[in-house]
């Protein structure tokens, strides 16, 4: 159950990252060294100097004066009288404030990373080409320039899921998600040394899984890869 919980708060989030951060990075390395460029680095940088625990706060304070999420659990009182869409509503709300947490940390080097790899791919004489035959604009970007980036972007992918599991444990703690984390915190504070150990192997799984997924990705967009294994 708690590593079900955990798992989904770590697929949800790095699904949503990639998703924000796919098109950010594009958008910045076709802008490079213009103003809304540069407002995109100085945006990245900031989220980069501010750790998980100051994010996942701020947005418990921003809550807690609002009101406007509810705060802890992953489900309301009287969830189990609820209709099906009413309870998926519940459940999301729960998950919003560790989510973000998760995205706003993992976002800003995903997006320079991808900046990083498409800003060298277009420097590249194909992507010349294409733009000498009138190819340009999302086409361009989408079409030929992303997926020649794909191969790194792909094996970061496999980092970004264990870099994620490993910060979501620390973000369950703070906003009383119910996973593997308030498990491991829990378990340490009793020396219960069986279900420490569990913990800690269902977040190698997690990660070695990541992994397994970043390599048969690989092999998925890049023919090459599936010549050398033939």
């Amino acid at each position: 159950m708690r590593a079900r919980n955990t798992l989904l708060l770590t697929a949800l989030a790095t699904l949503l990252a990639w998703l924000i951060a796919v098109p950010l990075g594009v958008w910045t390395a076709n802008h490079r060294g213009r103003w809304d460029d540069r407002v995109g680095l100085a945006g990245t940088a900031l989220l980069l100097c501010l750790p998980e625990l100051v994010v996942a706060l701020a947005l418990l304070y921003w809550v807690v004066r609002t009101r406007a999420l509810p705060v802890g659990g992953m489900v309301s009182v009287g969830f189990d009288g609820l209709g099906k869409q009413a309870k998926l509503m519940d459940i999301a709300s729960h998950l919003a404030i560790p989510v973000a947490t998760l995205v706003l940390a993992s976002l800003p080097l995903l997006v320079r990373h991808i900046r990083a790899s498409v800003i060298e791919v277009l420097q590249a004489p194909f992507v010349q080409a294409a733009r000498a035959h009138g190819i340009k604009g999302a086409s361009l970007l989408f079409r030929y320039a992303l997926p020649a980036a794909a191969n790194p972007l792909t094996s970061l992918l496999g980092l970004s899921v264990g870099a994620l599991l490993s910060g979501s444990l620390l973000v369950e703690v703070i906003t009383g998600w119910p996973g593997l984390g308030p498990l491991l915190l829990e378990a340490s504070l009793d020396r219960d040394i069986y279900v420490v150990i569990g913990a800690v192997m269902a977040s190698t799984l997690f990660m070695i899984a990541g992994s397994i997924l970043a390599d048969v990705l690989l092999v998925v967009v890049d023919p090459r890869i599936r010549m050398g294994l033939a």
